[in-house]
């Protein structure tokens, strides 16, 4: 893919000049630990796995659809999703 395409699949925060993106891992940690797959939690749920697709590439999705994961889950936002700093360095 080519680079511009790219950034603009990704939810990206901007802090100062400093690029930030989504991760969730710590929902792909969850479901591991309760032996549960991305298609179970989808179909308890009712998520399209257009959604779930879009998380794992680290896209932004709704925030009905992590509030419905929350509470499934008993957790809170940080503990399914959080902001990394990306490495590289982007123009502004």
């Amino acid at each position: 893919l080519h680079e511009p395409y790219r950034r603009q699949r990704q939810m990206c925060i901007r802090d100062r000049g400093k690029t930030m993106s989504v991760s969730y891992n710590g929902l792909w940690k969850i479901l591991i630990d309760r032996n549960m797959y991305r298609k179970d939690l989808a179909e308890k749920l009712n998520i399209s796995s257009a959604t779930i697709a879009k998380m794992g590439k680290g896209e932004s999705v709704s925030m009905d659809v992590l509030e419905r994961i929350c509470t499934y889950l008993d957790c809170n936002i940080g503990d399914i999703m959080s902001f990394e700093k990306d490495n590289a360095k982007e123009s502004v």
